[in-house]
Parts: C-alpha cells; sequence; structure tokens
C-alpha cells in the first residue's frame, strides 16, 4: 500500500514507522487497542473513543469500506483522535460500501497510519499501559514533544465534546439489524411505552436502538441537564448513556444524579455506569491499558451465566468501595474488575460493558427488559 512515510511516537520515545493515509496532519491523544476481526466503523464512530488514538489488532481494516448505516454516532462523524492500523485494504468490496476508509478519514479531517508493526504496539501498551502519542509526517523529535504535551486522560472532561447542545427525540429501532426480524422489518410494537430521558454523555445509536425496542419514547437530553429539567418532564426512568473520559472529571453529571436516585429508575451502561457508582459515594480508578474490544468474558453473579461482551473504557469501578453502598452484579472474568451494581432500594442499576454491542450476540439484551420491567413496577 502506497502512502505518505510517517510515524507513530509514544510519549516515552518509542518509534513506529509506517504509511500515513487519510488527513494530512498530525494527531495526537491516547493511544489505546482494540480487539475483534471486525467492525472498524463503528470503532471510528464510536464517541467513546474521543480524545484517542485507536489500534486495531486485527491485521487488515478497511475491507468492506465505510457505509451509511453502520455509525455510532448519533452525527454520524468519526470520533476518534486518529487511527493505527497493519494494513489498510487497497482493494473495496460490500454491497453497502459508500466510499473507502481512506476517502471517509480525509473528509473528516482524521490522521491514519498503516503498515505499523501492531502486533509490537498491542504487546507494549499491554505490558507498559496506554499512553499519550502523536502520528504525522513531523520529525521524530517534533512528535515526541506533542505526545508529551497532550493533555492526560486522568482528570479529563471529554463528555462536553461529544455531548449534544440541544434535546432530540431518537425513535429509530434496530428494525434489519435485529435477527429475530426479517430485513427492512420494524419491531413490533410494545401495549405500553414508557418514557425515557437518555442523558447523552457521548450515546451510542444502537443503545437509543434497543431502549426503542423494548417499547421506550426516548428522549435524549445533553450532559449537562439538570435534574431538575428531567424531572419536570416526568419520565418513566433515566438512562446514563456511555461516553468518554475520566468520569471523575464529570462533576456536573455525578450531581445530576445524585438529585434523581431514588426519585426514578435509573440505568446506565459504561460511563454512565462508572457514573452511576460515583454518585453513590464509590471510587473510580484507571486501567493500566483498558478494556476495549468484543471478546470480553463477564460473569452475572446472580444467574451464575457467562456472556460474552464488547468492551471500550480505560476506567473501573473500584469494587471494594461499592460494599455498603450498592451489589455488585457482574464481574470481569479477566481481572476480576467491576461489570455491573445494583442499588434496589434506589431502583438502580448499571453494567460496565455494551449489551447493545450483540458480541454473544444476544447475551446482555435481557438489561433493556429489566429496565422496562423496573419502569413498569415504579409506576404501580
Amino acid at each position: 500500500m502506497t502512502g505518505r512515510a510517517g510515524h507513530l511516537v509514544l510519549a516515552d520515545g518509542t518509534l513506529f514507522t509506517g504509511k500515513l493515509f487519510g488527513a494530512d496532519a498530525t494527531a495526537t491523544g491516547e493511544v489505546v487497542f482494540t480487539t475483534g476481526m471486525t467492525g472498524y466503523q463503528e470503532v471510528l464512530t464510536d464517541p467513546s473513543y474521543c480524545g484517542q488514538i485507536v489500534t486495531m489488532t486485527a491485521p487488515q481494516i478497511g475491507n468492506t469500506g465505510i457505509n451509511a448505516e453502520d455509525p455510532e454516532s448519533v452525527d454520524s462523524r468519526p470520533q476518534v483522535a486518529g487511527f493505527v492500523v497493519r494494513e489498510n485494504s487497497p482493494v473495496v468490496s460490500n454491497w453497502r460500501s459508500t466510499e473507502s476508509l481512506d476517502a471517509y478519514l480525509k473528509r473528516n479531517g482524521i490522521v491514519a497510519i498503516s503498515e505499523v508493526d501492531t502486533r509490537r504496539l498491542t504487546r507494549y501498551l499491554r505490558d507498559n499501559g496506554s499512553q499519550n502519542g502523536a502520528i504525522g509526517s513531523e520529525p521524530v523529535d517534533v512528535l515526541v514533544e506533542r505526545a508529551r504535551q497532550a493533555p492526560n486522560m486522568e482528570g479529563l472532561d471529554l463528555v462536553a465534546r461529544v455531548s449534544p447542545t440541544s434535546a432530540y427525540a431518537f425513535k429509530e429501532s434496530r428494525g434489519s439489524w435485529d435477527p429475530e426480524f426479517a430485513p427492512g422489518q420494524t419491531v413490533p410494537p410494545r401495549s405500553e411505552k414508557l418514557r425515557v430521558t437518555a442523558i447523552d454523555y457521548g450515546a451510542k445509536r444502537n443503545i437509543l436502538r434497543c431502549l426503542v425496542d423494548v417499547g421506550c419514547d426516548v428522549q435524549v437530553v445533553p450532559a449537562n441537564t439538570s435534574a431538575q429539567d428531567i424531572l419536570a418532564t416526568n419520565p418513566d426512568g433515566v438512562f446514563l448513556s456511555n461516553g468518554p473520559g475520566d468520569p471523575a472529571a464529570v462533576d456536573y453529571a455525578k450531581k445530576t444524579i445524585q438529585e434523581l436516585l431514588g426519585k426514578k429508575p435509573i440505568f446506565g451502561i459504561c460511563l454512565g455506569h462508572q457514573l452511576l457508582a460515583l454518585s453513590l459515594g464509590a471510587q473510580t480508578y484507571k486501567l493500566k491499558f483498558g478494556h476495549r474490544g468484543l471478546n470480553q468474558p463477564v460473569k452475572d453473579l446472580t444467574t451464575g451465566r457467562v456472556e460474552i461482551t464488547t468492551q471500550n473504557h480505560g476506567f473501573c469501578v473500584d469494587v471494594d468501595s461499592l460494599k455498603g453502598i450498592a451489589r455488585t452484579t457482574h464481574i470481569h472474568l479477566n481481572d476480576n474488575t467491576s461489570e455491573g451494581l445494583e442499588a434496589p432500594d434506589l431502583k438502580a442499576f448499571s453494567v460496565q460493558y455494551h449489551p447493545e454491542a450483540a458480541a454473544g450476540p444476544h447475551d446482555a439484551l435481557y438489561l433493556f427488559e429489566r429496565f422496562r420491567t423496573l419502569m413498569q413496577s415504579a409506576r404501580k
């Protein structure tokens, strides 16, 4: 694959050479890796990756191009700071494809680099931890300095970058994405519609689709919406979305959730899980290299079942800090970290992983039904 000569440089000076594609610029951000053979378009457009240079561990990326159906961000734009691959496929072949990966990244101003030894890079990040880096064609010493000057992820509020500035209604269902139905067929309507206010910290479209599919009338509001304004609309429940950055830095979200606890049923996913934990009085911390990918094993402590999940997070809830505050419901089987909690008296629960992302592929969809049941019981 031809391209402009360039470098990926980590803040500690570690150098990786390659060929630049996408936008002709320089990018900085936290360098992370995600495992999985598919889903690069979903990765690129997931707002939880804001501020990060994402490395794909699958060796060839771009072979199916870019389509109009798969973006996860509501505005369909890529959210990553930069992109790293072993091989940018020179051939694009898929009936849904509308443009190549290179053209898409170039159009959206995203810097990418190929022909990088991504196995070496992944092992390095695994052993030494994620750190800031820079991609570009500038001299190596300049790139190193750019990486070192980039803001650290700890203490960084990235929610403000990805949250919408105004409220909107979301009505799209999974439709043809749902394997239980024929292509193009809509999900059967529920007899009782439940009103859900989703606080958008960087929400993925497929999460919102799953809420619609279990019979929710979804109104999405910006992350800085006050509890008073949310309660004024009298929703049946409140959903806390995924999102990027350090949860401890999003003080305004913690305050809002604390004012909502016990007043409305609450369900959180990913960053929403971390923010719920902080609002209850627990603590969070940064993982060495995070959990990112679609093959993460999680155990449901209530049923004993193991779910294969999709995850994307660099911060984690301290399990010990939950004791006496909430019950741990799920754990990660690779490292026993927090993957779920519940506070029954407050009608609140959350999970760290992404139940909508179909890794299992249907292992965790019961969580949306659980939220519906919780809202129905609160109505009585």
